[in-house]
């Protein structure tokens, strides 16, 4: 609650009795009244300043009370003093004011968006905004005409409406820090948006941005929905990506494993023919594709096709496009054989060796994961099994090998399997970090301390790396490191033998005896060694 003392620029007027029984107070208000105010410090817009009045009201406290000619004592102990009163009063105002939110209202994509179309619920938060922000076309239909920056938007009877138009561009950050000031002050703000505002829509940054008690979510229907309802298509099981402004696939690579329907919201640069080209080239070729463009308008196009048929076709720069799985789903398994891969000069960690490395590496589903030296890709084939909701990077300096690496994840639909073609470390530095590192090859060389030296930088605290060491010099190499990085670390040998034909019975042949270096990242411990940044 606030107390002002005789309010700005309001002069109480005193009663009749009570100018009777002060006189001075009587002349003091008549003298008050008839002096005109003035434009000095103490008057602002012709209305008495807060602090000439908080001034007024001290010098009035402080001075001694005048008692008129034969008033009594108990009329001068009363309190508050009448003077005092007369010149006090008590004005209740809420300390905090509670702000309306910001209504962000999704139009159904189905439809027309002029006024007249329009349910009357709709039209009458429009009218009633103060402030309506949305994409430059959904502003051009609301008011049917063209729209500068900021200008007063006019109903279609010829009524104003007393709304300021903000298109809503990127940058957001800007944007949404006057929405939020425009709120704070008091504007009724409304945000329109096509379809749901929630799927990758303004109203999911508003509230990340806001918090979800300044923003009000009015959903229409989205194109996910509008999309499932043309196939007959129940879509609690649908998994929905925007690639509208992003360019990031790893979520559509890992949803490619999950052997359910996708939906998938283009752009411009992502257009369905790019994602086609893209899936078929990583082994994705058990969808078939229902691409529809200018949903919801009087001329939509809607195509049911093959991946390589749309792999073929033009696309425009708004489409939805929705994959059913047709085929069973292929994915890599744990224990690949050889002669399922495509194998350049029998480069390829034997499959014991990758069964003990992926067990002391410990990898996690959301795990990134990173197969320097990564030959014919068997490892990191295997590693995308346990990180299926993360990515593995096979970085491979061969061309030839880097080509067999493509082709063994073409042959098992591993997607989420990226191969970086260049000499380690060096090749590196554009990766995003990794949380398990498996180096196959690449330490018997000059570069054997850089490689250690860069991944233990890179990785996180409680990353893991193993090595796998064939030479004895590189196994000196790994323990001498770790030693003197101070991080803890095991050593294993693998010496495993296989079964062959010998005449008309088995023998087993041993395999080369391979060393693995397994060691984890501790806490505050600075990593010695070279390193290449």
């Amino acid at each position: 609650m606030n107390q002002q003392i005789s309010l700005p620029g309001f002069d109480m007027p005193a009663t009749q009795d009570a100018r009777a029984a002060h006189p001075q107070v009587a002349a003091s208000d008549t003298a008050k009244t008839a002096a005109p105010h003035t434009d000095g410090p103490e008057s602002m817009n012709g209305r008495q300043s807060p602090a000439a009045a908080s001034q007024q009201a001290g010098d009035a406290a402080s001075a001694p009370e005048m008692e008129a000619p034969g008033q009594s004592d108990n009329t001068s102990n009363t309190w508050p003093p009448i003077s005092e009163m007369l010149q006090s009063l008590f004005v209740f105002e809420p300390t905090t004011a509670t702000l309306a939110p910001i209504t962000v209202m999704g139009m159904d994509c189905a439809s027309p968006h002029h006024m007249n179309a329009l349910h009357e619920d709709a039209r009458e938060r429009i009218r009633h905004a103060d402030i309506i922000c949305a994409g430059d076309s959904l502003l051009k239909e609301i008011v049917a005409q063209p729209l500068p920056h900021a200008q007063v938007a006019a109903k279609e009877d010829g009524e104003p409406l007393a709304a300021e138009l903000l298109p809503l561009h990127a940058p957001l950050a800007p944007l949404l820090t006057r929405l939020s000031h425009l709120r704070a002050a008091g504007k009724r703000v409304l945000v329109l948006a096509d379809g749901d505002p929630l799927l990758f829509g303004i109203g999911a940054t508003l509230v990340r941005q806001l918090g979800a008690e300044a923003v009000r979510i009015l959903p229409a229907v989205s194109s996910l929905q509008q999309a499932c309802a043309r196939l007959a298509l129940p879509w609690h099981r649908v998994i929905c990506i925007s690639l509208h402004g992003r360019d990031d696939l790893h979520p559509l690579h890992t949803a490619c494993s999950k052997n359910v329907p996708l939906c998938i919201l283009t752009d411009e640069r992502m257009t369905p023919d790019v994602l086609a080209r893209h899936l078929l080239d990583r082994g994705v070729d058990w969808f078939a594709a229902h691409i529809f463009e200018r949903m919801g308008a009087p001329d939509e196009d809607a195509r049911h096709m093959s991946l390589t048929d749309a792999a073929g076709c033009t696309f425009g720069p708004a489409c939805t496009m929705v994959l059913l799985p047709t085929e069973p789903v292929r994915r890599p398994y744990l224990g690949l054989e050889a002669d399922q891969l495509a194998v350049e000069g029998g480069c390829m960690t034997k499959k014991p060796v990758r069964a003990a490395a992926l067990a002391m590496l410990r990898i996690a589903p959301q795990h990134i994961v990173w197969d320097i030296g990564a030959g014919s890709g068997a490892m990191a084939l295997e590693a995308s099994v346990l990180a299926h909701e993360g990515r593995v990077i096979a970085v491979e300096r061969s061309a030839g090998r880097a080509i067999g690496i493509q082709e063994n994840r073409r042959r098992f639909g591993a997607a989420s399997v990226d191969v970086r073609l260049g000499q380690a470390p060096d090749c590196l530095p554009g990766l995003p970090d990794p949380d398990r590192v498996f180096i196959g090859g690449g330490l018997s060389g000059g570069d054997g301390a850089d490689i250690l030296g860069y991944v233990c930088h890179r990785l996180p605290v409680g990353g893991r790396v193993v090595a796998s060491c064939v030479l004895l010099d590189s196994l000196h190499l790994c323990r001498r490191f770790f030693e003197k990085a101070g991080w803890p670390h095991d050593i294993m040998q693998m010496s495993a033998a296989e079964g062959r034909e010998l005449g008309d019975d088995i023998h087993l042949a041993a395999m080369n005896p391979v060393f693995l270096v397994a060691a984890q990242k501790p806490a505050a411990v600075p990593t010695p060694g070279r390193m290449r940044t």
